[in-house]
């Protein structure tokens, strides 16, 4: 997925995520583990959302979502959050459920691109009021 500071994302269609053809990014930085971020999509629950990668191993589970700010055409740097070969699944932190592709609760992507770096929380980040 990383190769000589690209990063290289393709993702199959499955039961989590639409397909996406590969495309590839300039990445900034070593890619880290990710587990929160913050949504303000339209359509989609506001807030902090807990976020896994999707695996096609055993026919879909949990794996490290992983953050790295990348280049990008249409803006100076955006926020890249992407997982297994299944994409990355989501769910608001409130959840209390398992990981599920079939809990109405949860939603898959193919990846995230956030423009703000303040949507990233990592480690023991907490999100800024207001």
């Amino acid at each position: 997925m990383l190769e000589g500071g690209s990063i290289y994302l393709e993702v199959e269609e499955n039961d989590n995520s639409e397909y996406m053809p590969l495309l590839v990014y300039e990445a900034h930085q070593r890619p880290v583990p990710i587990s929160r971020v913050i949504i303000e999509e339209p359509g989609r629950p506001h807030g902090v959302c807990s976020v896994t990668g999707w695996s096609s191993e055993g026919d879909g589970t949990p794996c490290p979502a992983m953050y790295t700010p990348v280049s990008d055409s249409g803006q100076a740097v955006v926020h890249l959050v992407f997982g297994g070969d299944w994409g990355i699944r989501l769910k608001p932190e409130t959840s209390k459920e398992e990981w599920d592709t079939a809990s109405a609760d949860q939603w898959g992507e193919p990846y995230l691109m956030l423009i703000e770096e303040s949507a990233v929380l990592l480690g023991d980040d907490q999100p800024s009021a207001g």
